[in-house]
């Protein structure tokens, strides 16, 4: 009876507070449809639908114990439903196969590549005699004098195209599906000159706002710390150098340079503020006026035209949303800052865009809010006993960071394989300046363009970005900054998830469980075992666990492969020097093997190779990148060719007791929307800018 009583009074004391726990579910339901290996049928996804309305009416009759269980499985059911309905609306045409040819297109989006190179997304799509995708992103290598690219431009040029690729290994990111919800149905690059058609349309009125916009960002402050301007206001990020890049990643301030929830929330902020002291002014309008409405709809608006200046790319679409409902809340004379307000933004995101819960983006921006939120609560009463203000705002500035960096470390963890030793230290050090000085002077600058005077805004930016550019290369530049962190799997991952969301939502002092739970996930984590061997999909690459780590097939060329499968393993080397390592051997006749066990592994690269082996027997299995060797006529090793990866994907191994296990990237995925269709070409070309 006492266990029971305790038990009421803990799920009594949730009541009020479940509200919180319905995103939870209903990306629940999203996880599920995407976790299944097949596409379930239309008539299952409307049962689905049309089940969460009765299940919500018979939560709401059946009482507080009953309820939530029942509206929980009703959320469930609408999650999987939702997931379901976006894949099928994002159909759009693939690319059938490698295409070689003339493409012309529009250009909507100017970035980088992995490679520096840069890159363009284009709509519009042209091609010669086939049905054309709906966009498609092409690098640009080699010379390019011919092409200031811009947005709005008609380019044209003669492109390598194939369909977006797969998992580089099996239950790694699904790049096939982040295309077919991006609608982009072909990746490639040119490495002839890419050149003018069109330029852009004089009524494109917000393009050739956004490009003036950048231009006289870059007039008034030079170099990188432009380049970083642009992207910060208006979401132009082409001109980044790699090195800029990689530095702000290895210091944990790659989240400065995405338009995220931070500089919209800065900017909503700042509008605000600066409204509403503006209104109190007049003391008419502060008494009779409902001042916070009024300061709440100006913020909206200005935060609208960020989105839109900026690009809107699916990043600042979500952080829009974020700060939409917050604004929101005040109209509705609600509480802004809370966790039923991040509850709310995360159900609105997760109903129209259901296939962000699985990108980094989504889970990282609501762990820090979360955290955030939840470690303020907790932390209030210790707050409130500090005396001196500014003791107490140098307290929260260090706990605030500290909290948003240990709620995104194990999705930073997960997703990018990387922990940043110092970011904490980075981030005290350059964050402050995003609100006190490089968001106030961006803004200043674009009020100011309209008289020629953006430069008294821009000036002072650069400064702040000139720092911020400095922390993040001395930060980086430190012995030991990032830890490498091989990839968990799916319990672990699931579980540390679990144990956040356990600390943040429940209430009272079970939610210690959720400390428990993360001990769990970190030895899980550790225990991770890696594949013993992985094949790339197009039989270029193996790499096999020996001694040292992973040793590759290969010191050069699938180098996209080959840099995901040593981040995978935690390894920090690169491509040339895992190749380097002892395990790989010339046999007699010149062919690359590897002696595991009792099974003899061949990796065959060219023509020439595949087709010098006549015979094989035994526990031999013969990896090619060609279709099919033709001169083995007899034998009974195995056999595995670009054909065949084309139709399976990547390939995971082990060799228990004398046997050779293979699990393939089809075993995991499934037949799915976004993979049936694009596996029916005849080969797939290379994916090195993905």
């Amino acid at each position: 009876m006492r266990a029971l009583a305790a038990i009421n009074a803990v799920w009594l004391k949730q009541q009020g507070h479940l509200f919180h726990w319905t995103p939870v579910f209903l990306g629940l339901g999203v996880a599920l449809y995407f976790a299944l290996p097949f596409e379930p049928p239309m008539w299952l996804l409307w049962t689905s639908a049309c089940a969460a309305l009765p299940l919500v009416l018979a939560g709401r009759w059946l009482g507080i114990y009953w309820g939530p269980l029942v509206i929980a499985a009703a959320l469930v059911a609408s999650g999987y439903a939702l997931a379901g309905a976006e894949a099928r609306a994002k159909a759009a045409p693939v690319l059938s196969g490698r295409y070689y040819g003339p493409l012309q297109g529009r250009i909507i989006e100017i970035d980088r590549s992995g490679t520096g190179a840069p890159r363009l997304l284009l709509d519009q799509v042209v091609l010669d005699r086939r049905a054309a995708p709906a966009t498609v992103r092409v690098s640009l290598h080699g010379p390019q004098d011919w092409l200031q690219p811009a947005l709005g431009q008609t380019v044209m040029m003669t492109a390598h195209l194939s369909p977006p690729s797969g998992p580089v290994e099996p239950g790694g990111f699904d790049f096939q599906r982040h295309a077919w919800f991006e609608r982009l149905g072909g990746v490639g690059y040119t490495r002839n000159p890419a050149l003018l058609l069109y330029d852009a349309p004089e009524e494109m009125a917000l393009t050739g706002l956004r490009r003036d916009l950048v231009a006289r960002i870059r007039r008034a402050i030079h170099g990188q710390t432009g380049e970083v301007a642009a992207a910060l206001l208006a979401g132009d990020r082409s001109g980044v150098a790699p090195e800029t890049v990689a530095a702000l990643r290895d210091s944990n301030l790659a989240h400065l340079l995405a338009i995220s929830g931070l500089h919209m929330g800065l900017l909503a902020g700042l509008v605000y503020g600066l409204v509403r002291r503006l209104l109190v002014l007049v003391p008419a309008w502060a008494l009779y006026l409902p001042t916070k409405k009024i300061t709440a709809v100006a913020a909206l608006i200005c935060a609208a035209a960020y989105l839109a200046i900026s690009g809107a790319s699916v990043a600042t679409q979500r952080a829009f949303v974020m700060v939409a409902v917050g604004l929101c809340a005040v109209l509705a004379d609600r509480q802004v800052i809370s966790l039923r307000s991040v509850a709310m933004a995360a159900l609105v995101l997760l109903v129209l865009q259901p296939h962000a819960l699985v990108g980094p983006g989504f889970q990282m921006s609501f762990a820090a809010t979360t955290g955030l939120i939840a470690g303020f609560e907790v932390m209030r009463p210790l707050q409130q006993r500090i005396p001196s203000k500014v003791l107490r705002v140098i307290l929260m500035t260090v706990l605030s960071s500290a909290m948003a960096g240990a709620a995104t470390a194990p999705f930073a963890a997960a997703h990018f394989n990387r922990l940043t030793d110092y970011g904490l230290v980075a981030n005290l050090l350059a964050t402050p300046l995003m609100g006190t000085l490089i968001m106030p002077a961006g803004i200043l600058g674009v009020c100011l363009m309209p008289f020629g005077l953006e430069w008294i805004g821009f000036v002072p930016m650069g400064w702040g970005i000139d720092w911020v550019l400095a922390v993040a290369s001395g930060v980086s530049g430190l012995p030991s900054a990032v830890t490498p962190v091989p990839s968990p799997d799916v319990a672990s991952f699931a579980v540390v998830t679990a144990g956040g969301l356990i600390l943040c939502l429940w209430q009272g002092r079970t939610r210690l469980a959720g400390g428990l739970l993360f001990v769990v996930a970190v030895a899980l984590w550790q225990s991770v075992n890696r594949p013993e061997g992985l094949v790339s999909d197009d039989g270029r690459l193996v790499g096999i666990l020996g001694g040292e780590g992973r040793v590759l097939s290969q010191p050069k060329g699938a180098g996209f492969v080959a840099q995901v499968w040593l981040e995978n393993d935690g390894d920090p080397a690169d491509q040339p020097s895992a190749a380097a390592r002892e395990g790989w051997q010339r046999n007699a006749d010149g062919l690359l093997e590897w002696q595991a066990g009792e099974w003899r592994i061949v990796s065959l690269r060219g023509r020439r190779e595949a087709n010098g082996i006549e015979t094989c027997t035994g526990k031999v299995w013969i990896i090619s990148d060609q279709p099919r060797p033709q001169d083995i006529a007899k034998g009974d090793c195995k056999i595995t060719t670009a054909e065949d990866l084309r139709h399976s994907g990547a390939l995971a191994f082990r060799i228990t007791g004398g046997d050779l296990q293979i699990t393939s990237s089809r075993d995991i995925t499934g037949d799915r929307l976004w993979n049936t269709r694009q596996r029916k070409g005849p080969d797939h070309g290379p994916q090195a800018d993905q």
